[in-house]
């Protein structure tokens, strides 16, 4: 007899029954692919019954109303190059979205991950059925999914899971909020009695590499250990998992091609060589604010200048021209940038870098993957009190340590202090994710109700250290490594829930339950030194200190504040705010007939910080043949405005066109967001209907599933364009915004705003083949996504931003370009899976639709970069060595495939050789690989 296979859920307060669709990559674990298989094995495997969001008992993946992906981790994660959570699911589920980012801040140490296209924060992430909590990171640079606070499933080790449930369907009436896109629950394994690792080996091998150590880089160890036993005999256990990964970076920037010195950076090298510091007798004259000391300064520039000797190569009267300048002002005008054409300036710049010893390579940005490194533990442990009743916790800690480049800071920019750093410096953000999670319960029966009490920690915190690095208003007196300050988010959740099964007609389940959730949001503040501007005498400028009085470079524009590439949060950004939600819901779900499946689900919830919602879901399926299955749900959702997005809070120093500029991001409650007449935060709404078929030959051991969805959307938050203040205020609220502007010592400011309304249609569809002799199984399985979103009606802007023209900054085309086609509108995957004795031959060719960059083009804002579509290839090989031992080899990307390259005028220089605002397949080539597993 062949047992049924069932699969859970486990969500507490599920309340809708969902059907599973066969997704791409089937696969037998290693015991069941070195038996043979006969066709009555293969006839009950499409039958497979799973249990999911529902405590109404198990049916077939096929007679459930709406899909459900499930991810069989340890049947995969053999052939598989990718092993974190985020990058696996990318390259197996088509409505799955998440590639790693560059040059974005924190947001390179977490790869923001996106369901059906939607936010990262439009999707709700379980664990064994408890809702996770979010990152404490908000995205608030050029990355898909700007503005949201995702989940950091990269805080969760792979190893640890068993399987991965992606229910595809809105489902706020459920779960809560963020539950608009779908939901996923992340299944840890019980395992018991056994011993097993995975040691991972792999690196990028593409000539794309471009820097000093060849066609090889970004390589990456893990090591991954799990060990399972029982607790008593009652079916007790617990397993635990220890996850380590080291992840070195890549380097993907082109060759530097702007101007890199100019003639005084020449000038300053020769006199540094003879003990001579240029900037330190400036910076006395700087202070002394007169011409004390200026003779001396204007001389040494006329000695050391005769040592460079390629001047007069640049320009015939170059030496002559600064001997002949007796004061600064005239050398100033001599040596200015702007006096050389930018040929004179490449010349210069080149015999320079020969003097030195340097190439253009040495002066490239690092972009590509961050460097990380990763440590996490997390155990699952459940123990029967008696044969009713059973107490279960698990959770885990994570700890990772990223660091990632900015823009090279050149000789040539005044935010480089070329008396530290004469050479410029490329300086590192430094980042500490520490996460902590614990959740604990009691389930069991009581008069004949399914009861599970449970409550649910979580803790993530994102701490910023900034690096090689400089406060140049410092001058000699700034440090190289700043403590910047950081962000932390705690949530608890605690959770009664009932249900029952009634026997009336073909079964009737009842379910219902109660939640209360706890969200603290923090903001720390830095060190002072990285976010303040220093006036000539060491002191914090002010907005009444004068010009005269901040330190300024040899050509008189200001050094800039804070620590470079990233200031720290502010002792006014310092925030520690609080909320509680209240929830409940209720379920039934009705059997009327054994063709006839009905499901409705209520949910009421109420906000602390901005009110109540009211949402429901009615779902349904009905089987037309013993073999064939129509479904449709329709509901409604909301997503509640995350706490970050209510309360984050800084300012930025930013440096633009030749002048310091404070950007500040600024909670909507305060006076400069009721000037320009933005209101508070309130929740997103949704409508969303799904419908579709499951249709299966067992003749064949063919699945087919196809299901189209409609999502909308309404008042979705978004982070606003940068607006400037008024420069002819006339009305009273121009003036107060002007006047909030100065009072916060600010040029700019952004805000969170439900600005928009959008709609999203997709499909998706499944096709899986199985076909098993005594020799060899082969599994062919094909998925994929279609989907398009799209931002309807008008933006909801005030009458104060209409009358005042400011509507395209309240909602900008580069919004609308992160918003709509950052992520391919189609993608799809063909896997085949062949199983021959003891080898194992792996193969998926994965379609990723075209996307756009965000950034304009030759200067028009509407004009964007196309990234044409493409196919990646994965391969591996698999051996079993004996029982104990499997060696695998293989590639992600064999062929080598990139995006399409920017055009010169989106290159910075060319820097960035691939776009770095979309959400494709990422941009660091060819990833080769070898893995050897065990299990005792």
């Amino acid at each position: 007899m062949i047992q049924k296979t069932t699969k859970t859920f486990g969500k507490k307060n599920a309340v809708l029954s969902t059907a599973v669709i066969f997704f791409s990559g089937i696969y037998l674990t290693q015991a069941q692919q070195t038996q043979p298989v006969k066709d009555s094995a293969l006839d009950k495997q499409i039958e497979e019954v799973v249990l999911v969001g529902s405590r109404s008992g198990g049916r077939s993946k096929a007679d459930s109303p709406v899909p459900v992906d499930v991810f069989n981790l340890k049947d995969i994660q053999l052939s598989l190059p990718q092993t974190n959570i985020n990058q696996i699911l990318n390259s197996i589920a088509p409505s799955f979205t998440s590639t790693i980012q560059t040059n974005a801040d924190g947001s390179d140490h977490l790869d923001p991950a996106q369901l059906r296209g939607l936010g990262p924060d439009q999707a709700l992430v379980l664990v064994n059925g408890k809702r996770r909590h979010t990152s404490a990171l908000i995205n608030v640079n050029g990355t898909p999914g700007r503005g949201s606070v995702g989940t950091d499933l990269n805080a969760i080790p792979a190893f640890a899971l068993s399987k991965i449930e992606v229910l595809r369907d809105g489902a706020s009436a459920q779960y809560g909020s963020d539950a608009i896109a779908g939901v996923m629950n992340l299944q840890l394994k019980k395992d018991t009695g056994k011993l097993t690792g995975q040691f991972n080996y792999g690196g990028y091998l593409t000539p794309a590499a471009n820097d000093h150590t060849g066609n090889y880089d970004g390589q990456q160890y893990q090591v991954d250990l799990n060990y399972g036993n029982k607790i008593g005999k009652r079916g007790g256990f617990y397993n635990l998992t220890w996850s380590s990964q080291f992840r070195d970076p890549t380097r993907r920037a082109g060759t530097e091609s702007a101007p890199i010195y100019n003639a005084y950076n020449a000038i300053e090298k020769r006199a540094l060589e003879n003990g001579v510091n240029l900037s330190s007798y400036f910076s006395n004259i700087n202070n002394l604010k007169g011409t004390a000391g200026e003779q001396d300064f204007v001389n040494l520039i006329h000695q050391y200048a005769q040592g460079v000797s390629y001047f007069n190569s640049v320009s015939p009267t170059l030496q002559s021209s600064i001997q002949s300048a007796n004061s600064i002002t005239a050398l100033q005008n001599v040596l200015k940038t702007s006096a050389f054409t930018t040929d004179q300036l490449n010349y210069l710049t080149d015999q320079e870098l020969a003097y030195r010893g340097q190439t253009r390579k040495d002066f490239n940005m690092q972009v590509g993957q961050s460097k990380l490194n990763n440590h996490q533990l997390f155990a699952n442990v459940e123990v029967p009190l008696n044969d009713d009743w059973k107490v279960y916790t698990f959770g885990g800690y994570s700890i990772r340590n990223g660091a990632s480049g900015g823009f090279y800071r050149r000789p040539t920019q005044s935010r480089t202090f070329t008396g530290l750093y004469i050479d410029g410096y490329l300086p590192e953000i430094h980042t500490k994710i520490q996460d902590v999670s614990l959740a604990a319960g009691i389930k069991g029966k009581w008069n004949g109700w399914n009861v599970d009490l449970s409550n649910t920690f979580g803790q993530n915190g994102f701490d910023y250290t900034i690096e090689n690095t400089g406060n140049t208003s410092l001058r000699f007196n700034s440090p190289s490594t700043f403590k910047a300050g950081g962000l932390q988010f705690l949530q608890n959740t605690i959770n009664l829930d009932f249900s029952k099964q009634f026997d009336v007609f073909e079964g009737l389940n009842v379910a219902f339950g109660a939640e209360q959730r706890h969200e603290n949001f923090r903001i720390n503040p830095g060190e002072e030194a990285s976010y303040t501007a220093y006036d000539i005498y060491g002191n914090p400028q002010t907005a009444a200190t004068s010009i005269s009085d901040k330190p300024t470079d040899f050509f008189g524009a200001a050094l800039p504040g804070s620590s470079q590439v990233f200031a720290g949060f502010r002792e006014a950004n310092r925030t520690d705010k609080n909320r509680n939600a209240y929830a409940a819901y209720a379920d039934v779900e009705f059997n009327f007939t054994n063709w006839f499946l009905v499901d409705a689900a209520i949910r009421y919830e109420n906000y602390s910080d901005f009110g109540s919602t009211f949402n429901y879901k009615l779902a349904s399926r009905i089987k037309l043949a013993d073999n064939f299955n129509f479904r449709f749900a329709g509901s409604t959702g909301f997503r509640a405005p995350s706490i970050h997005q209510i309360y984050y809070n800084t300012t930025s120093t930013l440096f633009v066109s030749g002048e310091l500029r404070e950007v500040g991001t600024f909670s909507n409650d305060q006076p400069i967001a009721v000037g320009f007449g933005i209101p508070n935060l309130k929740q997103e709404t949704s409508k969303s209907v799904s419908t579709g078929f499951t249709y299966k030959i067992p003749a064949l051991n063919l699945n087919v599933t196809a299901d189209a969805y409609f999502i909308r959307i309404d008042d979705r938050i978004v982070l606003t364009d940068q607006f400037t203040r008024f420069a002819n205020p006339t009305t009273e609220a121009q003036k107060l915004v002007n006047a909030e502007f100065t009072k916060a010592g600010v040029n700019a400011a952004q805000f969170f705003a439900n600005s928009i309304d959008t709609e999203t249609r997709g499909l998706d569809v499944v096709i899986s083949h199985s076909l098993s002799k005594e020799a060899f199984k082969l599994t062919n399985d094909f998925a994929i996504n279609l989907n398009n979103t799209r931002k309807v009606g008008d933006i909801h802007a005030s009458d104060l931003l209409k009358n005042a023209g400011l509507e395209t900054t309240y909602f900008g085309e580069r919004s609308r370009v992160y918003l709509e086609d950052s992520v391919p509108k189609i993608k799809a995957s063909l896997s085949n899976n062949f199983k021959w004795n003891d080898f194992n031959f792996y193969l998926r060719n994965t379609y990723y639709g075209k996307v756009y960059g965000a950034d304009g083009l030759n200067g028009n804002a509407y004009d964007h970069q196309l990234i044409s579509d493409k196919i990646v290839t994965d391969l591996s090989i698999g051996y079993d060595i004996n029982k104990n031992f499997n060696l695998t080899i293989g590639t992600n990307n064999l062929f080598d495939i990139y995006p399409t390259k920017n055009v010169t005028s989106s290159t910075n220089n060319d820097q960035f050789i691939y776009s770095r605002s979309t959400a494709q397949f990422g941009q660091n080539g060819r990833y080769v690989f070898s893995k050897l597993t065990v299990s005792f």
